[in-house]
């Protein structure tokens, strides 16, 4: 490679600075220990997310993990934005369905199946896993953006005169999450049996809103 071949290509690299580069490794150790943390979610559950045991799991002291991110709490912030992620992966891979009653129950479906799927990262976000950790304002604006998918339906389904004029979305997706929650809790809590029968007590709760906001043969089949 000539000397002409080296300066073109350090001219065209993006030089860091010192502060630069010290904030990507901050961020790159961020999230090696958000990872960290989110193994022991997966295999352990919420409460084995401790400052503690994501320090040994990173072989490093827990003077590193409070730097980074103040206190457990700050930890599970993150995850909290990480399930959102999760959620809303899981809402966009919902097959489509021109009929906003068959997609609300489509909906409501990957809903379950995320409760499944990352039990512990629900019991983080919905559950009160964490007793201390209440999600701020950013953390919610992600549920919301998760859940941008069932906003769009009923919304839809309002102008096109499907959903009734006297109930607001807002009040709609209150309703709508508030129900499949409850199911879910319980089944949590082990109130509903094993997982088909607590299943089925979900799509008829399902069913049953999705027919009363939009009365529709379809929203009977299921």
């Amino acid at each position: 490679m000539s000397d002409q071949d080296i300066t073109s290509n350090a001219s065209t690299r993006k030089l860091k600075t010192y502060q630069e580069a010290r904030l990507q490794n901050i961020e790159n150790l961020r999230k090696l220990v958000v990872d960290a943390a989110a193994a022991l979610l997966h295999e352990e559950g919420p409460e084995a997310v401790t400052v503690r045991k994501v320090a040994n799991k990173m072989d490093c002291s827990t003077k590193i993990i409070y730097s980074l991110f103040v206190n457990k709490e700050g930890l599970a912030q993150q995850l909290y934005l990480d399930g959102c992620k999760l959620l809303a992966n899981q809402l966009e891979g919902t097959p489509q369905a021109a009929d906003p009653a068959q997609q609300l129950l489509n909906l409501g479906e990957a809903f379950w199946q995320f409760g499944q799927d990352y039990s512990s990262y629900y019991k983080l976000m919905f559950g009160g896993a964490f007793a201390d950790f209440k999600p701020d304002e950013d953390s919610m604006q992600g549920t919301v953006t998760a859940l941008r998918q069932l906003l769009t339906v009923i919304s839809n389904a309002q102008e096109q005169g499907l959903i009734p004029a006297k109930y607001d979305t807002e009040s709609i997706i209150r309703i709508f999450w508030a129900s499949l929650h409850g199911v879910i809790h319980l089944y949590l809590g082990g109130h509903l049996g094993d997982v088909q029968s607590a299943h089925g007590v979900y799509k008829q709760t399902l069913s049953l809103i999705v027919s009363s906001l939009i009365p529709n043969p379809s929203a009977q089949k299921r």
